[in-house]
């Protein structure tokens, strides 16, 4: 392996070479077979079946995983699949489900779908990416999705293969197992890969509304995950655990493909990730069993690991790579301090096939920062006027702007074109991040631009107000949202959780944090301690949800005054690109009072429609 990365020199310096000599192959399917060839017996994957310490772990190796690939290449090949079609995935992340996902790389294209997601959001799914089959987990203890799926193929029947998962299957379902078994475990047509071609169709934003899918072509890809080892500091001895699902870029791409590229081993921990109870319980020692050196995290889990009792040998453990939402200084150190694993930050987005930035394993960690733009890639802050990124004017280094970067990684768009307006610009893909890039390289990410709190003409960081709260010895994870407000426009609060074991009201805890603050205006006008953050299918915290939460506390004031006995609850719902909230409001309509919620909410950034249940 070449040396890792430790500045940004050394990213120029790879630059300096031909692209087609800094890369070994250009297609997903080039680089595992490379693997293969140089690492076959070693081990790609180790699947813990439960969270029992005492059930052996099934291991696969690359060349097995070779052949596997091949063969769910055959079976979609043989079903009539070709490049514009795409095999549905509705299963975790265990080893079938990587057969398939590379696999229907080389038949056709594949759309690994949330099984989360509501039916109809994964029914319409299907049609935007032209679904020929779909391969599913099939009937088991710990998962169950047959429900989901019979609902969805009442809305879009298409042929099923299940994953036999050891429960009893269907007698209309062909095993997904037995139907790769009847293929050859070598290649039986000619793929014709190219970089250009589209490997994937990933499902980006929420979770209802409009199916959004980002294109991935082979080329993207590839470039994402072989450059990745040179930050990380990884190779072929490398073992990572790997708890995203791949329908998740991260699952997929920053940590699946970037070991596979490398001949490295992953640890998938059952069918549930970190969500087996069991599991999570023991994850120390399963990292002492399996010699894991490396782990995989968002911020949230990184808080969870902090929390749990070390009761094992983790000294081969090197580094915890975080992303998915930016990382708290705070929350890094905490980890540091208690486990003796350094950290280090990622950022990623669907539409760049994971990968923007990754901090080297190799330099000292900067607080605050992302790392690093990959090689061969552009990543600049610009300034934005009224909602519009302005990529004719650049930021100085440490100029907060719109983070947008441009390079090989970067999808050619959505399947639909009419949703890449604001996103793909004039060469660009805008992330829609605030930051700003510093005079060493390193990206630095202060929030979303649609999470800022605007109070009057004021600008308030969310992300710098939540680090004084995660230095409370109190406070597990903290989220600061804009509360409504008619004469400010928007008040900062915040949602907290508490370390398991700490006591201490929402009031003491604001008391303490205030001072700590880094500006008064941006002091939360209010506390609310909640048992647990809303999160994604990944675990980044979801403010959507704790917008909506905001939104009902406000009008529950107005209600309090003008209407005691009645109460309000706020849900979100997506509405095409954007979210609305939907009030219920438990009383009689009544215009002035109609009148006075609206005015309450009259600064708030998404529309609103009130219900009133008599």
């Amino acid at each position: 392996m070449a040396a890792p990365f430790r500045s940004l020199a050394d990213v120029e310096a790879l630059e300096r070479e031909r692209y087609e000599s800094a890369i070994p192959a250009r297609t997903t399917y080039g680089l595992i077979a490379r693997a293969a060839a140089l690492h076959g017996a070693r081990s790609a994957f180790v699947y813990l079946p439960n969270g029992a310490l005492g059930t052996a772990p099934r291991r696969v190796t690359y060349s097995e995983l070779l052949a596997q690939v091949h063969r769910a290449a055959n079976l979609f090949h043989s079903m009539g699949l070709g490049p514009e079609d795409a095999v549905a995935i509705l299963a975790p992340n265990i080893p079938e489900t990587h057969y398939a996902l590379w696999g229907a790389q080389l038949a056709a294209r594949a759309c690994p779908i949330n099984y989360l997601l509501q039916p109809a959001h994964i029914a319409s799914l299907l049609k935007a990416a032209n679904a020929r089959v779909i391969v599913a987990l099939g009937p088991n203890d710990e998962l169950d999705l047959q429900p989901m799926l019979r609902e969805v193929l009442a809305l879009h029947p298409l042929p099923v293969l299940q994953i036999r998962a050891g429960g009893a299957m269907p007698l209309s379902t062909v095993p997904f197992q037995d139907a790769l078994a009847a293929q050859e475990d070598a290649l039986e047509f000619d793929p014709q890969l190219g970089p250009g071609r589209v490997a994937a169709c990933f499902h980006t934003g929420g979770t209802t509304g409009a199916p959004k899918l980002a294109l991935h072509t082979h080329g993207n890809e590839a470039h994402t995950s072989w450059f990745a080892h040179r930050y990380y500091g990884f190779d072929e001895h490398t073992v990572e655990i790997n708890g995203f699902p791949l329908f998740h870029v991260a699952g997929a791409f920053v940590y699946g493909l970037a070991l596979l590229a490398i001949g490295a081993t992953q640890v998938l921990p059952t069918l549930t990730g970190m969500r087996n109870a069991q599991f999570a319980s023991g994850y120390w020692k399963f990292c002492e069993r399996e010699g894991v050196t490396a782990l995989a995290c968002v911020p949230t889990i990184l808080a969870t690991l902090a929390n749990l009792p070390v009761d094992a040998d983790i000294s081969r453990i090197r580094v915890a790579y975080t992303g998915g939402s930016p990382l708290p200084p705070e929350l890094a150190a905490q980890f540091e301090r208690k486990t003796g694993i350094a950290v280090r930050n990622i950022l990623g987005m669907t539409e760049c096939a994971g990968l923007v930035s990754i901090e080297p394993f190799a330099a000292p960690r900067v607080p605050g920062s992302a790392g690093l733009r990959l090689p061969f890639t552009e990543v600049r802050a610009f300034a934005s006027r009224d909602g519009r990124t302005l990529l004719d004017e650049p930021c100085a280094a440490g100029d907060t702007g719109v983070i947008a970067l441009r390079g090989p990684h970067v999808s050619p768009g959505y399947s639909d074109p009419a949703r890449n307006a604001g996103m793909f610009e004039a060469g660009w893909l805008v992330s829609g991040d605030l930051g700003h890039i510093d005079a060493q390289g390193c990206i630095h990410v202060t929030g979303r631009a649609k999470d800022v709190i605007i109070r009057g003409s004021h600008n308030i960081d969310p992300s710098l107000v939540e680090e004084a709260f995660l230095a409370h010895p109190a406070v597990a994870l903290c989220a600061v949202v804009g509360e409504p407000d008619a004469y400010a426009g928007e008040l900062p609060v915040a949602f907290v959780t508490l370390r398991p074991g700490a006591q201490a009201t929402a009031g003491e805890i604001l008391a303490a944090v205030a001072p700590q603050v880094y500006e008064r205006p941006a002091t939360p006008k209010r506390v609310t301690v909640i048992e647990a953050m809303p999160v994604t299918a990944i675990g980044k915290i979801y403010k959507p949800a704790l917008r909506m939460r905001a939104v009902e506390a406000k009008l529950g004031e107005v209600l309090a005054a003008a209407c005691p006995e009645a109460a309000v609850t706020v849900s979100a719902q997506e509405r095409g690109s954007g979210v609305a909230a939907v009030a219920r409001i438990a009383c009689r309509h009544d215009d002035a009072l109609h009148s006075r919620l609206r005015d309450a909410l009259a600064a708030i950034a998404v529309p609103v429609e009130f219900v009133f249940d008599a």
